[in-house]
């Protein structure tokens, strides 16, 4: 987790409380917590192949509405 953290320029009590909050939301655990660390559970894994398409998604809308505001501007 604190790796994450890190990568994520947050500290590691706010990102526990984020991920507690999502699973609060779902309705669903998405990780288990062990002594060593974290393991993404199938509800996690299920979760983490949506939310990759999403952002991909969102990648290539902000292509596309850059490419028309440039095409619009002539850049």
């Amino acid at each position: 987790m604190g790796r994450a953290a890190r990568r994520l320029h947050l500290t590691q009590p706010p990102l526990t409380r984020h991920i507690q909050a999502l699973e609060d939301e779902l309705g669903a655990q998405l990780f288990e917590r062990t002594r060593s660390g974290m393991r993404l559970l199938p509800t996690g894994e299920a979760f983490l192949l949506h939310a990759r398409r999403i952002l991909a998604e969102v990648d290539a809308a902000m292509l596309t509405v850059r490419d028309v505001a440039g095409s619009r501007t002539g850049g």
